[in-house]
């Protein structure tokens, strides 16, 4: 396990942050593996095209994080740390869903590149578009899941998702904000998730 992320601020502050790490290094993306190795390869397009769609995602947010660790001046260490953490999730959740698009007798899409432009000038553009990046995430999550037709890959998708929604979490308390603003959260459809990530992504 990870050495526990600390971040400088209020008592409470510090105790959700170590908390909401300590469980997503403890069910983290890892958790998702007994469920795709179980999804034995059923002919399911529709399937894959979400999970196709669900990849671009991961692969934005991981190029995001591994690019803010080299150019964003200004992080603490303890935040330092944290970015390394978001980085290794996605990262895996990567991995997971080209294995598991595989399984399924679909190719994979490949990464495309990105240009972050100015949310990567400074530490509070970082968090504000890796906030930004977080929530889109969880919300195409939640907006895709009742179009998945296999349970095993709906789980796989569940248990991805909860850790975007810790990510979330740690990125607001970073930025001063509540870990969780409302009671239930959002769900998206593809066309609006597209009108968020598109301006970032210059070929696919």
């Amino acid at each position: 396990m990870s050495a526990p992320v600390q971040i400088h601020g209020t008592t409470r502050q510090v105790f959700l942050l170590r908390a909401t790490l300590a469980a997503a290094a403890t069910f983290g993306a890892a958790s998702a593996t007994p469920y795709v190795r179980r999804a034995i390869a059923q002919e399911s397009g529709t399937d894959a095209d979400i999970l196709n769609f669900a990849l671009t995602l991961e692969h934005l947010e991981a190029t995001f994080y591994a690019l803010a660790l080299e150019r964003v001046d200004g992080l603490s260490e303890d935040e330092t740390k944290l970015v390394r953490r978001l980085r290794d999730d996605e990262r895996a959740h990567v991995e997971i869903l080209s294995e598991t698009i595989t399984q399924l007798g679909a190719v994979p899409v490949e990464e495309p590149t990105f240009d972050f432009g100015s949310a990567l000038s400074d530490r509070a553009a970082f968090f504000k578009a890796s906030n930004t990046f977080e929530d889109t995430g969880v919300s195409a999550y939640n907006g895709a899941a009742p179009s998945i037709q296999n349970k095993e890959i709906l789980a796989a998708a569940g248990s991805i998702v909860q850790v975007e929604g810790r990510h979330a979490a740690l990125v607001r308390l970073v930025r001063n904000q509540p870990p969780a603003p409302v009671s239930f959260d959002k769900a998206s459809r593809m066309p609006e998730v597209l009108r968020a990530v598109r301006p970032f992504i210059r070929s696919s």
